[in-house]
């Protein structure tokens, strides 16, 4: 059994994040899949996904990291061709990662206590950003 879905975000850019888990456990419950496998798609090269403990702690950490990783303000050969300001914003969605794969046990996700699916939102700017869910396995 396959079922598709999304999950629509507004976003303000920045490395704005979002902890999805919620919608996507949602989609698992209406796909009536119990043993399978979830994955969770942007089709953006300025956004990604991980998983993390959604907190603001751990977020900073992130968000600090990456500016020490990726700065901002460092010359990138993407804005020079492209003058948008965004070179930044595609190198940590390269870091991170377009998807995300979780097993389903017994219709669940299998998160550990403190682990949510994070979405984040790497651009210069607000964007509506539009994930595909997909889920694979048995009811």
């Amino acid at each position: 059994m396959v079922s598709s879905g999304s999950i629509d975000l507004q976003t303000r850019g920045h490395t704005d994040m979002h902890d999805v888990t919620s919608q996507v456990q949602d989609h698992v419950y209406a796909s009536g899949v119990r043993s399978g496998l979830v994955t969770i798609f942007t089709s953006s090269s300025t956004s990604a996904l991980t998983s993390i403990e959604f907190e603001s702690g751990a977020l900073d950490d992130l968000r600090r990291a990456l500016d020490e990783i990726a700065p901002q303000d460092r010359e990138y050969k993407h804005n020079l061709r492209w003058h948008d300001g965004n070179g930044h914003s595609h190198l940590r969605a390269a870091l991170l990662g377009p998807s995300l794969t979780v097993p389903i046990l017994d219709g669940q996700l299998t998160l550990g206590t403190w682990q949510q699916i994070l979405f984040v939102d790497f651009d210069v700017r607000a964007r509506s950003r539009s994930l595909v869910v997909q889920i694979v396995g048995e009811a």
